[in-house]
Order: C-alpha cells, then structure tokens, then sequence
C-alpha cells in the first residue's frame, strides 16, 4: 500500500471534518465531493473522531464500494452522527475534534502465530457475525495477540476463543493511520 503525501492526507482530513460540520452545524450532507487524485482511489477507510483523548465515534467500511472521497465522507458523517456507542456530536463539540483516518490494505487470510502487535488489524468472521479491530486498538490497550483475537472476538459478539474455532475465519490487514493532532504538531 503506498504511503500518502502530507498534502493528500490534509486533503482526506478537511474533506472529513467540512463533511462533519456540514452535517452536525447545518445538518446537510456535504454536496461537493472532490473527486481527482486521491479522492478517486478505491481503500478501505475507518474514520475515528476523538475529543482530547475520549473516542467519540468511529465509522468505517472494510471492502471499498465507492471512491475513496465518498468514503470519507460517509464515514465521518457516519462517525459523528450514527455510531451507536454514542449520542450525536454537537456543534459546540467540533471546535475540540480531532480526525483520525486508517486507510486499509485489503484484508488477507492470516494465522494466528503471523499477527503483529501494531502492524496488523484484525476481521473476524463466522456465520453472520464480524467483527473489525483496527491496528492502534492493540496498542492503545497494550493487548498480546491473543487478547486481541478474544476481543476481536467480543466485538463479533462471538464466545472469546472462538478464533480457534476452523469454521471461524481470521484476517488481517495493516492501515497507514494519521490525525489532524498529528498534522497540526508537525
């Protein structure tokens, strides 16, 4: 996966956060999407919103069905407004935002004894359960591999070891992650 230049990841993060204001302060859908360059690229992208350090939402899609400035927009209105973990973000909390975006390699079959702490999100799938972890989860919680199998597990609301189950199917992918703190320290 090719890494992004400081410009194209300002990009992807002012289309995130104008498509969040739009939604939150005016509650319209953003209607100019660009849609050159970066925009155009079809990824796997999550869009997580935090306030200091607190989650307040989190949204994404694993397989891309739509251009990468699509995504993104979906994804942060998605984060802000329909997460169910949270109630919808309010316009005197978007002066304290900050946007983290992951965009994701495509997920590949991968055994439990490969997975990296740091480097490798986790898909979980059985039956009509799934259930995603992205890389920095691992290492926000400090998890060995397998309590990030179990709790990719949890998150698939399947039995914590059924990772080891053969009719479970396991998946990894790496994301190049970055956030408007990031940007805005450098």
């Amino acid at each position: 996966m090719p890494f992004l230049s400081d410009s194209d990841r300002q990009s992807l993060l002012r289309l995130a956060r104008l498509a969040i204001t739009e939604a939150v302060s005016r509650r319209q859908i953003l209607a100019d999407i660009p849609t050159g360059g970066i925009f155009s690229e079809q990824r796997g992208v999550f869009v997580s919103l935090h306030i200091g350090k607190r989650l307040r939402g989190c949204l994404g899609v694993v397989e891309p069905e739509h251009p990468l400035g699509d995504s993104i927009v979906r994804c942060a209105i998605g984060a802000a407004t329909q997460d169910p973990r949270f109630p919808a973000m309010r316009p005197d909390e978007l002066d304290h935002l900050e946007i983290e975006i992951s965009l994701l390699s495509p997920p590949g079959a991968i055994r439990p004894e490969e997975i990296q702490i740091g480097t490798h999100g986790l898909l979980i799938s059985r039956g009509s359960h799934r259930g995603l972890l992205l890389p920095q989860v691992a290492v926000t919680h400090q998890l060995s591999a397998e309590q990030f199998l179990a709790e990719t597990c949890r998150k698939a609301e399947l039995p914590l070891d059924a990772w080891r189950d053969p009719e479970t199917k396991l998946f990894g992918f790496t994301s190049e992650i970055f956030s408007s703190s990031a940007l805005s320290d450098a």
